[in-house]
């Protein structure tokens, strides 16, 4: 572990790369620029069938340049100090006041990177490495840079140093972050982390000075009377939250435009319906609901008696309702057992007895 004095006092805690992993990742690039190396120079030897040997030669000096110097300088400046090799390892190369390594200290780490491992085979880096304290080689040295170990292990990642509280979540919501610089939340996350190593009157003034630095490029501004330890939790945990949604939405529209299912999306909305003026629907009547009624349902059958149960005829008159055309209509003769002779019952002062 290393520390980075910021602009703003804050010193930050970095894990400097060891020499294996340095190591790893130098013969990566070295194995991959030879590959490159064997494959321009053969195209350009083709050109001797065309060109004098002026033309060849200076085509060959111009390629070796190009790979050797070239590669690693071109790609530690668009990928912000990685090239193949460091990021296979995760390793990273950035400044010594930890910010972005710039085009011209990765051309001066190349051309020093010729010299160290093209002519002396590595010597001079593997030396200066063992005796300087941050592992730095010759070109780190001339050009102000540091190689630090990018991939953190599993074991070393304690949880988010910045959580919402919830006292706050409702401000926090509403937040404009636009104005608020990468450097100035790193400051932020970097004084979270170290909170409770500091004295508590530096851990106060160094709080309050750089609340107020957040509070000047945010706005709506925070209520009275938040600690700045709160007030700087819930400002990164609100910035990590939607830098989350925006790297999900780039994801899911990546893999939309490829033509895979986009996992994580925000659901489709659903559009609100369209209100329909009074005057409108006056005009046009009232809408219908559901399909038109066909008339009163069927009465409900009236099954038979069982044996030993007592049977209750239902009444003559129903009267009016929805089922007065079934009920009332005139019912076909009950089926009556014959009688001793085969004719009808006898009839007596009780019919049925």
């Amino acid at each position: 572990m290393a520390d980075l004095v910021t602009g703003e006092a804050v010193a930050l805690d970095i894990r400097v790369a060891r020499l294996a992993s340095r190591a790893c990742a130098v013969l990566l690039d070295l194995l991959f620029q030879m590959v490159l190396l064997n494959i321009v120079v053969y195209v350009v030897a083709m050109t001797s069938l065309v060109a004098d040997d002026a033309w060849t030669v200076g085509l060959t000096l111009l390629a070796v340049v190009a790979v050797v110097v070239g590669y690693p300088c071109a790609f530690e400046t668009l990928s912000r100090g990685r090239t193949l090799g460091k990021m296979a390892v995760g390793l990273r190369v950035v400044g010594d006041d930890g910010g972005p390594v710039r085009f011209r200290q990765a051309l001066v780490r190349a051309l020093a990177g010729f010299v160290e491992f093209w002519v002396f085979y590595g010597s001079p880096a593997l030396i200066t490495s063992f005796c300087n304290r941050r592992g730095k080689r010759l070109g780190d040295l001339f050009a102000g840079t540091i190689v630090i170990q990018e991939r953190v292990p599993a074991s070393a990642l304690l949880g988010p140093v910045a959580v919402m509280p919830p006292q706050l979540a409702w401000w926090a919501r509403n937040l404009e972050l636009s104005m608020l610089s990468d450097e100035l939340a790193m400051t932020a996350r970097q004084y979270l982390s170290r909170f409770w190593e500091l004295l508590p009157e530096v851990r106060d003034s160094l709080g309050h000075r750089i609340a107020s630095q957040v509070v000047a490029v945010v706005s709506p501004p925070p209520p009275a009377g938040v600690r700045p330890e709160i007030l700087l939790s819930a400002v990164l945990a609100e910035r990590r939250h939607r830098e989350e949604l925006r790297l999900a939405e780039r994801r899911a529209r990546r893999m939309r435009r490829l033509g895979f299912p986009a996992w994580g999306a925000a659901p489709t909305p659903v559009p609100a319906p369209v209100p329909v003026p009074a005057m409108a629907a006056a005009v046009a009547g009232p809408a219908p609901y559901g399909p038109p009624r066909q008339g009163p349902p069927a009465a409900p059958p009236f099954g038979a008696p069982r044996p030993g149960q007592p049977q209750f005829l239902p009444p003559t008159d129903y009267g009016a309702g929805p089922y007065q055309n079934v009920l009332n209509a005139p019912r076909p003769p009950a089926p009556y057992p014959a009688g001793p002779g085969g004719g009808p019952p006898p009839q007596g002062p009780y019919p049925g007895y």
